[in-house]
Parts: C-alpha cells; sequence; structure tokens
C-alpha cells in the first residue's frame, strides 16, 4: 500500500487489508513515495478512524518505497494517480511495473480514480477515505483469495 507520506492513507490500507487475510500466508505493509516520515506513527486521525472501526496501527511506522519493495512484493497498490507515476519511474521493467496498481481500480476499473488525501480535510475527509479503503480492500481480499 502506498501513498505520498505513508502516514494517512497507505497506513489505514494496510491495517485494513491486514484486518481481513490470513497473516500466517499474506504480508500487507505500507510506504510512502516520499521520505517525510520515516520512522513516524500515522496521522493520529487515521489512528483514531482505524480505533473506531476496532483497528489497531499504532504498531505501523513510516517507511519510503524502495524499488527492492518490487522483488518483496506481487502487489503494490497505490493511493492516487501521482503515487503511480511515481513508483513506475522505480520499476526496472514491465514485469515490475505490471505490480502496480490504483487502489480504487478494484471499485472503478479504468476510471484512475484517487483515494483523496485527507491530510488538509477534517475528520470526516478519514472517515470517507477508510470507507472507501475498506471496500477495496474487501474486494483485493476476495479477488486474491487472500
Amino acid at each position: 500500500m502506498v501513498c505520498l507520506g505513508n502516514i494517512c492513507r497507505s497506513p489505514l490500507a494496510e491495517g485494513i487489508l491486514k484486518s481481513k487475510v490470513n497473516p500466517e500466508t499474506t504480508f500487507v505493509e505500507s510506504a510512502g513515495t516520499g521520505g517525510w516520515h520515516v520512522g513516524a506513527l500515522p496521522d493520529p486521525r487515521s489512528i483514531a478512524v482505524a480505533k473506531d472501526h476496532g483497528l489497531d496501527i499504532t504498531d505501523q511506522r513510516g517507511r519510503k518505497f524502495s524499488p527492492y519493495d518490487f522483488e518483496t512484493y506481487d502487489h503494490i497498490f497505490v493511493m492516487d494517480n501521482s503515487n503511480y507515476r511515481d513508483v513506475i519511474k522505480l520499476a526496472k521493467d514491465d514485469i515490475e511495473i505490471s505490480k502496480v496498481q490504483r487502489i480504487l481500480d478494484e471499485l472503478f476499473p479504468g476510471e484512475n480514480v484517487d483515494v483523496p488525501d485527507p491530510y488538509y480535510g477534517g475528520d470526516h475527509g478519514f472517515e470517507n477515505v477508510y470507507n472507501m479503503l475498506d471496500e477495496a480492500c474487501e474486494k483485493i481480499m476476495r479477488r486474491l483469495k487472500l
């Protein structure tokens, strides 16, 4: 799960998908395309909305996406078109590019819809993002049979 800073959207996506999959067979992690928040907890509003839905994401720490992630992960879900462009720039070939997908393509195939960044908005934006990601993660889990 990849967003810009790895403190709002991608930690929520990580926590949501982790809650839906078998942890013995599926590893889920998040990262940011920027390194500003490496080592930091998710945004307090992401932590709060996750907690409101019974999830604890306080074990997560920000990290920056690396080209090595293409070797580590089978699927890379990005939160928006900017993240998509930044991540595929790091890919060395078409095989790596094929691992990258916009997460909302699960809900809106081929429409390249962005998960809105709630960072500069109010708490309501975090709830909306949670609901979008929850629906997308449910479809991912079913499609990939995780």
